[in-house]
C-alpha cells in the first residue's frame, strides 16, 4: 500500500461529476480541503456545483473525445499547476440479455467505460510522473463479482476495467503513483434510469446505498492508495471510510 496523504491543497480530476458518486465526490474532496476539477458533458450542472463549491474549476468534457480530455488536463495544470488525483467515475450501463445487446450501442458503453478511461489515465500520466506522485481511482462495480445475468454487458466492460486497473497498479508503481479500484455495491444514482432507489432492497442482502457513503470510500482510496476495495453489500456501515 502507498503512503497514507492529506488531501488538503491537492488537485484531484473527478470525471462523471455532474451527478452522483461523481458529484458526491467533488462535495467531499472540497469538504477535505482539495481543489477538485469537475469534468461532465452536462455544463449547467457543472457550472451549478462549480458554483456551490466556491468556483471549483469546472471544464464540460466528454471523456471519450481525446481533444476535450487534452482540453481537461491543459485547463487543470494552467490553473493548479499540478494534478495529484484522477477519479475514473465517468461511465453508462446497458441493461438487457446478451442475445438483445445492441452491438454498435455495446461498443459505444466500452468505449466510455473503458478506453476513455485509460484515455484519461494517459492524459494525467506526464504531470504525475513530472512531480513522482499520483493517485488513480477507478470506478467499477460489484456487479463484476457475480455472474451479473441481465447485466452482462455492462458487468464486462466493468470486468476489463479491473484488469486495466490491475496491470496499472504494476506498471506505474515505480513512477509513484498508485492505482486503486473502487467497487462499489448497489448506489442511488442515475445508473440505469434512475433503476435503484434509497430505501429499497433489490436483492435479499443488498441494501441501495447513498452516493455520499462511496464517496467516502474513494477520499480514503485516494489517501492511502490500496490497491481494491469492495464496498460491502447490506447496510451502510459508519466505518466504511476508516483508514485501516
Amino acid at each position: 500500500m502507498a503512503d497514507f496523504i492529506d488531501l488538503a491543497g491537492k488537485t484531484v480530476i473527478v470525471t462523471g461529476a455532474s451527478s452522483g458518486i461523481g458529484a458526491a465526490t467533488a462535495r467531499a474532496l472540497h469538504a477535505a480541503g482539495a481543489h477538485p476539477v469537475l469534468a461532465a458533458r452536462r455544463a449547467d450542472r457543472l457550472a451549478a456545483l462549480s458554483e456551490e463549491l466556491d468556483g471549483a474549476l469546472a471544464v464540460p468534457t466528454d471523456v471519450t473525445d481525446h481533444a476535450q480530455v487534452r482540453d481537461l488536463v491543459a485547463a487543470t495544470l494552467d490553473r493548479h499547476g499540478r494534478i495529484d488525483g484522477l477519479v475514473n467515475n465517468a461511465g453508462a450501463s446497458l441493461n438487457g440479455p446478451l442475445d438483445q445487446v445492441d452491438p454498435a450501442e455495446f461498443g459505444r458503453i466500452l468505449e466510455l467505460n473503458l478506453a476513455a478511461l485509460l484515455a484519461m489515465t494517459q492524459a494525467v500520466l506526464p504531470a504525475m510522473r513530472r512531480q513522482g506522485f499520483g493517485r488513480i481511482v477507478n470506478i467499477s462495480s460489484g456487479s463484476t463479482r457475480r455472474v451479473a445475468v441481465g447485466l452482462g454487458a455492462y458487468a464486462s466492460t466493468k470486468s476489463a476495467v479491473n484488469m486495466l486497473s490491475g496491470v496499472l497498479t504494476a506498471e506505474l508503481a515505480g513512477d509513484g503513483v498508485a492505482v486503486s479500484l473502487l467497487l462499489p455495491s448497489i448506489t442511488a444514482t442515475e445508473f440505469g434510469d434512475n433503476m435503484f432507489t434509497l430505501g429499497t432492497s433489490p436483492a435479499p442482502g443488498m441494501v441501495v446505498h447513498r452516493p455520499e457513503y462511496v464517496a467516502g470510500a474513494v477520499l480514503r482510496l485516494l489517501r492511502t492508495g490500496e490497491e481494491t476495495f469492495d464496498i460491502p453489500h447490506g447496510p451502510e456501515q459508519p466505518s466504511l471510510d476508516r483508514l485501516p
